[in-house]
């Protein structure tokens, strides 16, 4: 299955994959979360581990959403690799993404996502390119997996 694909089908596991696990992946499996419940099992993970980022916290607890405990992982440290689906948001992820599933069946998509933290500005301005990258993961999930999400983001 491609990400050009229109299926809104809800899979039982989904793996969100970036560089650090530390933006984007931990934002796209946080919104699919709040999006979704219990409905999806969901995780992330990077090809690297980073550090948690305060931009993302603030932005996602707008919604509502804490993200205090996250703790970052990558690939190598997934306790669990039975995922329906691995959604790379990065190129160095989706290459990572596809050596993984080489061997499994497990579905691929690469939803190419900016990174965040290359903005430059007051704080305000980089919370801004944080909640587009918030905005559009909230748009491409509701896409891709349809409107039947348990909350009313």
């Amino acid at each position: 299955m491609t990400s050009q694909d229109s299926d809104t089908t809800l899979p039982d596991s989904v793996l969100f994959a970036c560089g650090q696990n530390c933006i984007r992946s931990p934002m796209a499996e946080a919104l699919m979360r709040h999006l979704y419940g219990s409905q999806v099992h969901v995780a992330s993970c990077g090809v690297r581990v980073g550090e948690g980022d305060e931009f993302v916290f603030a932005v996602l607890d707008e919604l509502g959403i804490d993200m205090q405990d996250f703790e970052p992982k990558s690939f190598d440290e997934l306790e669990d690799t039975n995922f329906d689906l691995v959604v790379s948001l990065s190129p160095e992820a989706h290459h990572q993404a596809l050596e993984m599933t080489r061997t499994m069946a497990i579905d691929t998509e690469y939803w190419p996502t900016a990174d965040p933290s290359a903005a430059m500005g007051s704080r305000d301005q980089i919370l801004d390119s944080y909640r587009a990258v918030r905005d559009a993961t909230i748009k491409r999930l509701k896409d891709r997996f349809g409107s039947m999400a348990a909350s009313g983001v």
